[in-house]
């Protein structure tokens, strides 16, 4: 792999798609199996694709507008943008090119699709300014990483429907909480530069407050959803797991302690998404059928 498309990688965090793109799957599985629709691979790849070109946008933009923000702050000063491994323009055409990949697959899925693609564009790019005025900026990139099992169901099926929009909202809350803690590390740097979120506003343990209460509506739709979808015991397993890394997270993070931060960002919120999401769809598959 050329060092170039390792900088644009690591630009982009590639290894946190892990957050977003299994419950891509989910949603569409819920489409196939749940729903009854048909299977078809290359409606699949094109729902990745479309994954990875807008969240690679979505990334991008945030490094592109943040950048000098990025530079003052000691734990961001070697991102890519601000070190100078990255120049600030070819960033931005690498954004506007990954929203124009974005809307062009979606022409490919269905109209429904295509015409809410502008729609998701700027939910997901429009997140990076929402830091600049308000403390729930983090409910704004939940809203971004919700569209997509909506969106992945919203590709099979063409339409909406209950069960895929309580997963959207579970995993709005479950994003927004888990940013919540990331967030308490940049708590004096972002009230210094009169930026806003959730620590800075209600410090770092009103800001753990505020995540737990997220996580437990997260935990409740995990729940709801598994009722109301008659699931069978493999989507227990996973929304066990799922709820006991929640759980697990606010243990490893304390107001005064923020040395496990990223254990608890990284890890166990990569194994929560991938755990529910393989035992989801295996139900779906295995009792759906």
């Amino acid at each position: 792999m050329s060092t170039t498309v390792k900088n644009y990688l690591s630009l982009v965090k590639f290894s946190h798609t892990i957050f977003a793109m299994p419950f891509a799957m989910t949603g569409f599985f819920m489409a196939v199996s749940w729903a009854g629709y048909s299977f078809s691979w290359t409606l699949l790849l094109l729902v990745v694709l479309c994954m990875v070109f807008a969240r690679s946008a979505a990334m991008a933009f945030n490094r592109w507008l943040d950048a000098e923000f990025d530079k003052k702050n000691p734990r961001t000063a070697k991102r890519e943008i601000p070190a100078g491994i990255i120049s600030a323009s070819n960033a931005l055409w690498f954004v506007i090119g990954n929203v124009v990949l974005f809307m062009a697959t979606t022409w490919f899925i269905n109209p429904l699709c295509f015409f809410l693609s502008p729609v998701a564009v700027l939910v997901v790019l429009g997140y990076s300014y929402t830091k600049r005025f308000t403390a729930l900026c983090h409910l704004v990139l939940g809203v971004g990483l919700s569209l997509a099992p909506i969106g992945a169901f919203l590709a099979v099926a063409g339409h909406f429907s209950l069960l895929p929009v309580l997963l959207s909202v579970m995993v709005l809350c479950w994003v927004s909480g888990f940013d919540i803690i990331y967030a308490l590390q940049d708590e004096e740097f972002d009230r210094s530069q009169r930026l806003h979120s959730i620590p800075t506003w209600l410090g770092k343990a009103g800001g753990l407050r505020f995540s737990e209460g997220l996580h437990l509506v997260a935990a409740a739709m995990a729940i709801t959803i598994g009722v109301m979808g008659h699931f069978g015991w493999l989507y227990w397993i996973g929304a066990g797991v799922f709820i006991l890394m929640l759980l697990m997270q606010h243990r490893l993070v304390k107001p005064d302690d923020l040395s496990r931060v990223n254990l608890a960002f990284m890890t166990t919120n990569g194994v929560a998404s991938v755990v529910y999401a393989v035992f989801a769809i295996a139900d779906m598959l295995i009792f759906k059928q």
